[in-house]
């Protein structure tokens, strides 16, 4: 039988969430209910609520969670009920093109729950990056489903499941840092600082954190920041291009006249872009993990991108393999040796992702966590 739960929706663009009753389908054959204890508060989640992703409203927010499988459907394998779980959405078809290159990380056919959850009037809901996790149950395909450690916090390792999963993704798997290579990281806000705990983890010497908010460059150095830049405080010529620009010009003379070996863009914006592209050394990486929007274009001297040589690449949810790197990243932070919890600044009950919200465009958190 079908089970109805309190969850948080958003109805229109831009409208304040609702906090409402939602009905939880049974499983189809290859999905799960999952009873949910911690759902971190994503900006992608407030992007869907202000129509920044699409238009199929209603939606169900919430995506970054933990939980408990509580039921799954006849042909279900690869989760038992009790099974603590962190969920994503990145459940690889394995027949895809990218697939059968062997390149599940660019999946592009992801499985999703085979029935729709609904409004208590039969109003099919559109679940956030096919999860929908603010909410007491959800329903998912068993491939959205990662077992990990059960002695993990919830509120912890659920943000694996999107936001700190792509910084330290950026890090690791796509800028393929390594000991003793020198990084820089633009933008400190949750995807940044995972970014720079990645590289630290990954063994880099030096890690340079770039941010306007000073407060967040000091909160940097606790997750491995090794120096810290504020480009609102330099001097030098605002409107240079370039390598004459001052926060490059900072990065250079750090590390002795030349550029990073990694750079991080965690904002995303022409600007940014164009400061990470002339901060890595010559045949070194930038990583653009910040999310530009529709309208925006970026415009570089050609004969630059030839002659710096090296790669320009994109990370898509940090080119993470759920299977393989959640159980990984939750057992480092078990033996203490990833932060996880630091993320974690406030927990909060349902009936708050509103105010979560808001404190998110303050800039006050890492993460508020929902927990049930």
């Amino acid at each position: 039988m079908s089970t109805t739960v309190k969850g948080v929706i958003a109805r229109g663009k831009g409208a304040e969430v609702e906090l409402t009753d939602i009905v939880v389908p049974d499983p189809g054959v290859n999905d799960v209910v999952v009873k949910i204890q911690s759902c971190g508060v994503c900006h992608t989640d407030l992007a869907y609520r202000d129509g920044g992703i699409s238009d199929d409203y209603p939606f169900l927010l919430g995506h970054e969670a933990a939980g408990v499988v509580e039921s799954v459907g006849e042909r279900v394998t690869h989760v038992v009920e009790g099974d603590f779980v962190v969920l994503n959405w990145r459940a690889v078809c394995g027949e895809c093109r990218a697939c059968k290159k062997g390149e599940p990380k660019y999946c592009f056919d992801t499985f999703n729950a085979s029935k729709s959850m609904t409004l208590a009037d039969g109003t099919e809901l559109e679940p956030a990056l096919g999860i929908g996790a603010f909410a007491e149950k959800t329903l998912v395909h068993e491939g959205q489903c990662t077992k990990v450690n059960p002695d993990a916090d919830p509120s912890a390792v659920g943000l694996l499941g999107c936001g700190v999963m792509a910084g330290l993704g950026a890090a690791v798997n796509t800028g393929e840092i390594t000991r003793g290579e020198t990084v820089a990281v633009i933008g400190c806000g949750g995807v940044g600082m995972a970014a720079i705990a990645g590289a630290r983890l990954a063994g880099a010497t030096t890690v340079i954190a770039v941010d306007l908010s000073d407060a967040k460059l000091e909160r940097a150095k606790g997750f491995g920041a090794t120096h810290t830049i504020n480009p609102g405080s330099l001097g030098g010529d605002a409107g240079a291009s370039g390598e004459d620009q001052p926060v490059v010009q900072a990065v250079h003379e750090i590390l002795g006249g030349v550029g990073a070996d990694v750079v991080v863009d965690a904002v995303g914006l022409p600007a940014t872009f164009t400061q990470a592209f002339y901060m890595r050394d010559l045949a070194g990486r930038v990583v653009l993990v910040g999310v530009p929007t529709p309208e925006m274009t970026l415009e570089l001297p050609f004969l630059d991108i030839f002659s710096r040589g090296g790669a320009v690449k994109s990370s898509w949810y940090g080119d993470c393999l759920p299977e393989r790197d959640f159980p990984m990243y939750t057992e480092l932070y078990l033996q203490g040796r990833f932060p996880l919890g630091d993320f974690v600044d406030e927990r909060v009950g349902i009936d708050a992702v509103e105010s979560a919200f808001a404190k998110m465009k303050q800039g006050s958190v890492l993460r508020s966590v929902v927990e049930l």
